[in-house]
């Protein structure tokens, strides 16, 4: 009788499978995947002009996700890692757009939010910052909207039914005076080109009689400040360490920020103090618990809500001002 599995073919089916399961581990899929980073301390990585040294067991740390291209391995069992979200191509890299044109974004937003933090932290301090508004920056065209096709990251509105738009809450004032369905004449700036786009706006699915186009948009303003700042995170991009970088800048000229906690932050923020929603969540608040810090400041809302899902006993504290993330700080009770 003849046998089924010799040594050779047992041997053959062996490297069969070894193969496979090497091609699935290594192979990128189409698919990014979003996991935890830990929160890391940011006075390492601050310097500022006149900064003063500090004793307590505090301190301010930023957190991040590691985006990157899923395995297959990665895209056929998405959990196999804590924290892990398998987040469609289209999501984070627009159709046209290369992965080095989308780094090179990401990092002009990073040193954005670095010179905005800065100029909310000297305002704090009643030093005076120069700021000229020059239009409301599009960081991000929503899919299956009035804009898509339209607009694309990087453009800068300048002008709404030909009055000036200064600042994303000028462009949002001006969209709002419309009815939904209504047109909308904008004016945006695109490299050194100026040109007019005319959009049909949409109901917002949150405010159904709000009138919206379907961009996310951004400061973009020309600020000088009184003082040197270099913030060098490497290679990380983004706008969500803005509020991280404002509170350290506080604490690094001598105020006492973080109230000898440890204290996490996330949220982009806005030239006039305000905290912004971010992305990744899930993954910075993992990231937080698993590093020991002692209260994770995020904008309030749904990343609040999201926070709390995956904080465990990590303290979650909801802010949407930089002025009432300093309150809540300052309003915890002594370190035990």
């Amino acid at each position: 009788m003849k046998r089924l599995f010799t040594p050779v073919r047992l041997a053959l089916f062996a490297f069969l499978i070894f193969g496979i399961a090497a091609y699935l581990f290594v192979a990128p899929s189409d698919d990014f995947i979003f996991l935890p980073d830990r929160a890391r301390p940011l006075a390492p990585l601050v310097a500022v002009e006149g900064e003063k040294n500090t004793e307590d067991q505090g301190g301010i740390y930023f957190v991040t996700v590691d985006v990157r291209r899923a395995t297959r391995l990665e895209e056929l069992f998405p959990g196999v890692q804590e924290g892990s979200t398998l987040v469609p191509e289209h999501q984070v890299q627009p159709p046209g757009v290369s992965e080095d044109v989308r780094r090179r974004g990401e990092l002009r937003d990073m040193r954005r939010s670095q010179q905005i933090a800065a100029a909310v932290a000297f305002r704090e301090l009643g030093l005076r910052v120069s700021v000229e508004r020059r239009g409301a920056l599009v960081g991000q065209v929503l899919p299956s909207h009035p804009a898509t096709g339209k607009l694309r990251r990087g453009d800068v509105l300048v002008a709404a039914d030909g009055r000036p738009v200064r600042s994303p809450s000028d462009l949002r004032r001006l969209i709002g005076r419309h009815d939904p369905g209504d047109s909308v004449r904008l004016r945006i700036r695109r490299g050194s080109q100026t040109r007019e786009v005319v959009l049909r706006t949409v109901a917002s699915p949150e405010q159904p009689r709000r009138a919206i186009i379907g961009v996310i948009v951004e400061e973009v303003a020309d600020i000088d400040l009184p003082r040197s700042v270099r913030i060098n995170l490497g290679d990380v991009g983004g706008p969500s360490a803005g509020l991280a970088f404002a509170l350290d800048l506080l604490e690094e000229l001598g105020r006492d920020v973080d109230n000898g906690y440890r204290v996490a932050a996330t949220g982009e923020l806005t030239l006039d103090g305000g905290v912004h929603p971010v992305g990744g969540l899930k993954q910075k608040t993992i990231g937080a618990r698993r590093s020991d810090v002692d209260v994770f400041l995020v904008p309030a809302g749904e990343n609040a809500e999201e926070a709390r899902r995956h904080a465990g006993d990590l303290r979650i504290v909801p802010v949407r001002s930089f002025q009432q993330a300093l309150r809540e700080l300052a309003t915890l009770p002594a370190p035990s």
